[in-house]
């Protein structure tokens, strides 16, 4: 799945999370949304759209990556059961205003990395797409996460609820 922000008349919910992202952390147990061919490893375990990741159950992995697809409903309800979780990194947009970010983001995770610069996701054929259409946070739920998102190479902003 891991979508990005870019919309065009080639919508696709198959955009791809740069490497760099991966190699900023200690290896995660899953990843829920998984592309269906991925071009590199994103965790240990990973659902693609056809396990539906939302149906599986969570409790026995311990971090989890989370690059949900954008669209309503499904974001909400794959960072409904990250929160529920509590222990995970999830690439969302920075929309600040939004009832998600408020609800999801804002009253629920550890700590939020708001990112320098726009993502440039890669497409399904590996070549990299143009920035994203706004800006994108790394969102942390747990401590374990909060740590290793302060830890972290991205570059950016951290806000981090102590």
């Amino acid at each position: 799945m891991n979508t990005s922000h870019e919309t065009s008349i080639n919508y696709s919910n198959e955009w791809y999370t740069p490497k760099y992202f991966f190699d900023a952390f200690p290896e995660f147990d899953l990843d829920p949304c998984s592309p269906l061919n991925p071009l590199w490893k994103t965790a240990k375990h990973s659902f693609n759209i056809y396990d539906d990741g939302l149906a599986q159950d969570w409790s026995s992995y311990g971090r989890v990556w989370l690059n949900p697809p954008y669209e309503r409903p499904l974001i909400n309800m794959f960072l409904e059961k990250m929160a529920e979780h509590n222990n995970g990194i999830a690439l969302l947009y920075t929309r600040m205003d939004t009832e998600m970010t408020q609800k999801l983001v804002l009253s629920k995770s550890s700590s939020i990395l708001f990112i320098k610069g726009r993502v440039r996701f890669y497409k399904m054929d590996g070549s990299r797409g143009s920035s994203a259409g706004c800006g994108s946070m790394l969102v942390s739920y747990g401590d374990e996460c909060k740590h290793l998102l302060k830890q972290c190479s991205i570059d950016g902003v951290i806000m981090s609820r102590d």
